[in-house]
């Protein structure tokens, strides 16, 4: 496959929330607003590319006993060198985001990656899956943010869409909200699907 069916893959084919449906943790914890589903998209992808690229290049130096070990030692790497830059540039969204930041340690959208795909792979396609993969992960968390965060409060990125009659719709910023607009977005997702086919 080329570097673009690398990269395009995870926009929608592979999508990690909404077509293999995994990270649904932090996925449905954190996207109360656009803006925690951006951060934690962004934090996220930013790990996916590292470590990618880290477990390509030390593929055929890690011996097959402790890869998964390595995996998640490279990995943690990462998503330390996140989390302190998100403590001493973005604190208010490192607050918000809390305990999820370390978790991406133990995502299964990362270690599946590295395992699947970076430690099979050269540099540049395991560079382009996981800058795909993360950006589709990024984008699913900001529309379900969205969604949350418009019925929810009415607003967008904190600015209010609705006028000042609006009586916004609470259960959507609570975590049973969270499940139904997944489900929801899940539908319009395979009913485009069945509509394009």
């Amino acid at each position: 496959m080329s570097l673009l069916g690398e990269f395009r893959k995870g926009l929608w084919r592979e999508n990690a929330v909404f077509r293999l449906l995994l990270g649904l943790c932090p996925t449905l914890a954190v996207t109360t607003s656009a803006e925690n589903g951006l951060g934690m998209g962004f934090a996220t992808t930013f790990v996916l590319v590292g470590s990618n690229i880290v477990v390509s290049l030390l593929r055929q130096v890690i011996p097959p006993k402790v890869r998964i070990p390595a995996f998640i030692v490279i990995i943690a790497s990462f998503v330390t060198v996140v989390q302190l830059c998100m403590e001493a540039y973005f604190y208010d969204l490192y607050k918000a985001l809390g305990i999820f930041i370390p978790l991406i340690v133990v995502n299964c959208v990362i270690l599946g990656r590295a395992e699947a795909f970076a430690s099979k792979n050269r540099l540049l396609p395991a560079m382009a899956d996981g800058l795909g993969m993360g950006i589709g992960f990024t984008l699913a968390l900001f529309v379900l943010g969205a969604v949350r965060e418009l019925f929810g409060s009415g607003t967008l990125l904190g600015y209010a869409v609705f006028g000042s009659g609006y009586q916004p719709l609470l259960l959507m910023i609570l975590p049973p909200g969270a499940f139904i607009a997944m489900g929801l977005l899940l539908a319009c997702m395979n009913l485009f699907d069945a509509r394009r086919r």
